[in-house]
């Protein structure tokens, strides 16, 4: 029992906390990765930032581009690690289809939103997004400002 609590504990890898300030997030879908032994070394070390990375959807396959995994000085001598290197992403051919079709007709982009362990594999959490407008982002920040003076004078009082 306690061995599950200490692997949920560490499950999360990355998050992209900029992704839901920049859009409105509209669904979720979680995909594998196609990763290198280097690249699930620097990930079990912690070693990944998806802060400037994107999705993009060719030849109807889905790809991760810059997201960026750290590799391992301890890396191996006769490989030469690429650590922005595009990342295929692996998603059932009913969810491709899908995402093919929103993102080319209704103008949605897809956003790579946190990267975590399941069952001991890799997962990229990706979401149908499309993007916020500045008064948006204006109206989010209020929204979240007032949240935190309601919990602090609930607090207090």
């Amino acid at each position: 029992m306690s061995r599950k609590k200490s692997a949920a504990g560490s499950a999360n890898i990355a998050q992209n906390r900029q992704a839901t300030h920049e859009y409105f997030i509209e669904e979720r879908f979680e995909a594998g990765l196609v990763l290198e032994g280097w690249e699930v070394k620097s990930l079990r070390a912690g070693k990944a930032q998806l802060k400037e990375s994107y999705v993009v959807l060719k030849n109807g396959e889905a790809w991760l581009f810059g997201a960026h995994f750290s590799p391992l000085p301890s890396a191996s001598t006769h490989v030469q690690p690429d650590p922005t290197r595009t990342r295929k992403l692996l998603l059932h051919a009913e969810e491709l289809s899908r995402l093919i079709g929103q993102v080319e007709r209704k103008g949605y982009t897809l956003v790579p939103l946190s990267l975590y362990w399941k069952q001991g594999r890799a997962k990229l959490e990706i979401g149908l997004a499309h993007g916020k407008k500045q008064h948006d982002k204006r109206a989010a920040e209020k929204e979240r400002d007032w949240e935190r003076e309601k919990q602090r004078v609930m607090r207090r009082g």
